[in-house]
């Protein structure tokens, strides 16, 4: 079983999307689910971003201050300026650096101190309900899913399903 640094409570969500997938599957494999876990966290797994996106997070910064948490390996600030998005953040927060994983509220509250922000002053918007919604919800931030692909329609909590449509709402 991987396990986070400083991570709390049970296995992560990854952790028990591959476990649940593989058993979906048949398949009985504690290596494979454990690197397929261990590639969810490499940052450089995640560089692919939309067309727009660099125009809509400037959009968005000229009216509100933002910052990323992230589950990753330490990296994700290089992922983001490779991706030419870094500057949009004033604080990029990696799990792989502060030791904590989402949705344990120590990492939400190392973004929280470094944006000198109170909690209900915060909008997170994040994509996997149990990690990122629950997380910053319970500490204390308003949150919003960004559900591209819908699983989440008929769930009563705020989401969105693009970039433009969040800055439509705000």
């Amino acid at each position: 079983m991987i396990v986070q640094s400083g991570q709390t409570g049970g296995p992560g969500f990854w952790f028990t999307f591959y476990s649940s997938l593989l058993e979906e599957l048949g398949i009985q494999d504690d290596d494979l689910r454990d690197q397929l876990v261990q590639a969810t966290h490499i940052s450089a797994n995640w560089s692919e971003i939309r067309p727009g996106t660099k125009e809509t997070l400037e959009r968005i910064g000229k009216r509100y201050r933002m910052g990323v948490i992230s589950n990753a390996d330490g990296k994700v600030a290089e992922t983001l300026a490779r991706c030419g998005i870094a500057d949009c953040f004033s604080v990029i927060v990696d799990s792989g650096v502060v030791g904590y994983e989402k949705p344990h509220p120590s990492i939400f509250e190392a973004a929280l101190r470094e944006t000198a922000t109170a909690p209900e002053q915060s909008l997170y918007l994040g994509d996997v309900y149990s990690v990122d919604y629950l997380g910053a919800t319970r500490a204390g931030m308003q949150a919003v899913l960004f559900d591209v692909c819908g699983a989440y329609r008929e769930m009563n909590v705020p989401r969105v399903e693009s970039l433009e449509e969040l800055e439509r709402k705000l």
